[in-house]
């Protein structure tokens, strides 16, 4: 099921203010890319081995210590890059580690060793795994966009104050976050439900809400978690098309999380992932 590489007109990016220059200077870069091209978050030799946290915790000795010694990691040297503007599918049998590669990449969780670097523009790069939580979570606001199985929507919100809150906890006023978060509800045909809470719209519009949020900043890569998990076949076809026109507009890249071939079809590359490492090697 591979997707008409025409963008849709009506989901072309607003024509918004840019959150941060790092976003920016990737959403330029991604018009441009041809195949090879240049990468926006590179993982080196990543290993997750939640057993030595454990151990780390375990001080007072609730569990034995053999047991945690036979307990595999999640990760086993995951090397993994992804360029500008590219979407990558990663799939694979539940508890292989995909999910725990996406959090890593996200840089919402930490490895137990090894890098992950968001190039920011050729001659620059941040190392995740070297800066503070708070420019973690400043970075996971403003050069990163988020849609999970859930949609993750603030029940007391309404939908456009659900898109506009990323935009708000970035320091932009009300009014203008507004503004930008109703642009994207008319682009994803969502303006008539700029009033209803989650409660008050059905999973797939949750989710195309959601798909707003993750876009409203001008993200330089957006991490889908099963995006359509909860949702029937007919609507998860509708979500994965607006996710990936939308991303495309913005020129985001889309790394998704996903074990249905069918989402996997939508992205141009898709990587399978057994017992913490990646089939292939790097990829």
């Amino acid at each position: 099921m591979k997707r008409n590489q025409n963008v849709n007109a009506s989901v072309a990016a607003p024509n918004a203010y840019t959150t941060n220059a790092y976003a920016a200077s990737d959403r330029t870069a991604a018009h441009a890319l041809i195949p090879g091209g240049r990468p926006v978050i590179t993982a080196t030799n990543l290993i997750m081995d939640y057993a030595a946290r454990r151990k780390t915790a375990n001080r007072v000795g609730t569990t034995p210590m053999s047991a945690l010694a036979n307990t595999a990691p999640a990760l086993n040297n995951v090397s993994f890059r992804l360029n500008v503007g590219e979407t990558v599918a990663i799939m694979g049998p539940s508890g292989s580690g995909k999910s725990t590669l996406l959090h890593i990449l996200a840089g919402i969780d930490l490895p137990t060793s090894g890098q992950v670097t968001y190039h920011v523009r050729n001659n620059c790069a941040c190392e995740l795994t070297g800066i503070s939580d708070q420019d973690r979570t400043m970075l996971r606001r403003n050069a990163f966009g988020f849609v999970f199985q859930s949609g993750q929507l603030l029940p007391e919100l309404p939908a456009v104050e659900n898109i506009a809150l990323p935009l708000m906890l970035g320091g932009t006023d009300y009014s203008q976050a507004t503004d930008t978060a109703m642009l994207w509800m008319e682009r994803l045909g969502l303006k008539h439900l700029a009033s209803h809470r989650p409660g008050e719209m059905s999973g797939g519009q949750m989710q195309r809400v959601a798909i707003a949020r993750a876009l409203a900043t001008n993200p330089s890569v957006v991490f889908a978690d099963e995006p359509t998990g909860a949702l029937d076949q007919a609507t998860g076809r509708e979500v994965m098309g607006i996710l990936m026109d939308a991303a495309q507009a913005n020129g985001s890249a889309v790394v998704v999380v996903t074990h249905d071939p069918n989402v996997a079809a939508f992205c141009s590359r898709t990587v399978t992932m057994r017992d913490g490492r990646l089939l292939g090697g790097e990829q």
